[in-house]
């Protein structure tokens, strides 16, 4: 089926044809791939490294301090990159791809050799963050210049990445740490080789269709993809970006914790590796299929449906489980399945609210809110387990991680409600 012509382009417009596919537009895709990669990758395997550094390089340190270590990464990661993204809009992505994949390739090397608790911070989380946030804002914003009514697919094929990464990661990080002659400082410096072999097509394919130059010179100072906090007074954005907060609660705490879970209920630790794996695993088809449906169905309609199966998965499978295997990897497929359109359906969720012009200015202000929920997540949730030991911190961690996917899910279905009404078929 053919699409519908637009409007011809006159002088001093930008251009709201978007190629929606071809050979560039794919490769683009494949690049932001590779992007994200190295972002998502080795952050969703943070299981394996929480219980690394827990029971080796920082038996000293609590959950909660070892938990700083990965919110601060991703709290650079969405809060720097908010920085990087009006920048990219002028200068393109290849100096932004470039210096992001050296800081991740080379904060991994240096990791090898880490050994005390703000040496590790420094290098995994300051430098690394900040990397993967050079990374981040031309992988996601390169494939907005190529597609609109395909973007959800697109950019849900693009985070794959990141469930791909959780799944291969975990067991072969598990691996190299259990062999003798390799340890920590090799598996670190085989992880940097490999994220330097995803740098490399990030580095060739990733690539801007429409920078600022094109954009008219009498365009509204409104339309910059500068952080706006007026915007806010929207309720229906000031909802679904609280919700998005609140989803970077709940989001991460299994994937920091699913391997400590594991091993407080002694399972065996190549089962609890798996257990992180296999969340990984779901999440591919999380990312994929849900971007897929969004596009048909309508993007909240389909992210209310994926939050609401994460707080199902948490507060029925996971809390009452108690560390058995067949409840556990019942509660890891559905998780890594609803859980995977987390990040990946946010961006194209909140276009919805803005014109097109406008949308940098929209995504920017919500990821800086949700910046906040990354950074405290992982650390609250160590905070839950050290106030009470044994099962009843479990319980406390996992009721927290559910209640925030709950909030979450009252924040998208109130802005659905003010912007579309009770009609449960209006596609939005």
């Amino acid at each position: 089926m053919s699409m519908p012509l637009r409007k011809p382009v006159q002088e001093g417009e930008i251009s709201l044809h978007f190629p929606e596919g071809g050979r560039t537009a794919w490769l683009v895709v494949f690049g932001s791939w590779c992007a994200m990669l190295q972002i998502f990758g080795l952050i969703n395997a943070s299981g394996v490294l929480e219980t690394y550094f827990k029971d080796h390089l920082l038996q000293h340190h609590s959950h909660t301090e070892i938990g700083w270590i990965f919110s601060l990464y991703l709290f650079f990661v969405f809060f720097v990159g908010v920085l990087v993204g009006p920048l990219f809009d002028r200068l393109g992505p290849r100096i932004f791809i470039s210096t992001g994949s050296l800081m991740i390739v080379s904060s991994l090397m240096i990791l090898s050799i880490a050994r005390s608790y703000y040496e590790i911070m420094l290098c995994y989380s300051v430098a690394g963050g900040i990397g993967g946030a050079l990374l981040y804002a031309p992988a996601t914003g390169a494939i907005a210049h190529y597609f609109d009514e395909k973007r959800g697919l697109a950019t849900g094929l693009a985070f794959t990445a990141g469930g791909f990464g959780g799944v291969l990661l975990p067991p072969l990080m598990h691996h190299l740490l259990s062999l003798e002659g390799v340890g920590f400082p090799w598996t670190c410096r085989i992880l940097a080789f490999i994220m330097l072999a995803a740098a490399v097509p990030a580095n060739i394919f990733i690539k801007a269709r429409l920078t600022s130059e094109r954009i008219s010179a009498d365009q509204p100072a409104s339309a910059t993809n500068l952080l706006d906090p007026r915007i806010l007074v929207q309720r229906r954005f000031a909802l679904a970006s609280v919700g998005y907060l609140f989803m970077e609660w709940g989001l991460f705490v299994p994937l920091a914790y699913i391997t400590s879970y594991g091993g407080f209920y002694e399972m065996p630790a190549t089962d609890s590796a798996l257990m992180l794996s296999i969340i990984n695993a779901a999440s591919v088809f999380g990312r994929f299929i849900p971007g897929f449906l969004s596009d048909k169905l309508g993007r909240f309609n389909v992210i209310i449906m994926t939050i609401a199966l994460c707080a199902i998965s948490v507060l029925t499978i996971w809390l009452p489980c108690q560390g058995r295997v067949p409840e556990l990897t019942t509660f890891s497929i559905l998780f890594g399945a609803a859980s995977g359109s987390n990040l990946s359906l946010i961006p194209v969720c909140l276009g919805q609210f803005c014109e097109a012009q406008h949308y940098g200015r929209y995504i920017t202000t919500a990821t800086m809110l949700a910046s906040f929920g990354s950074l405290t997540s992982v650390p609250i949730a160590g905070a839950l387990l050290a106030i009470e030991d044994g099962e009843t911190g479990w319980r406390c961690l996992i009721l927290f991680c559910g209640s925030a996917y709950l909030l979450a899910l009252m924040c998208y279905g109130a802005a659905r409600v003010i912007t579309v009404g009770w009609k449960l078929q209006a596609k939005f």
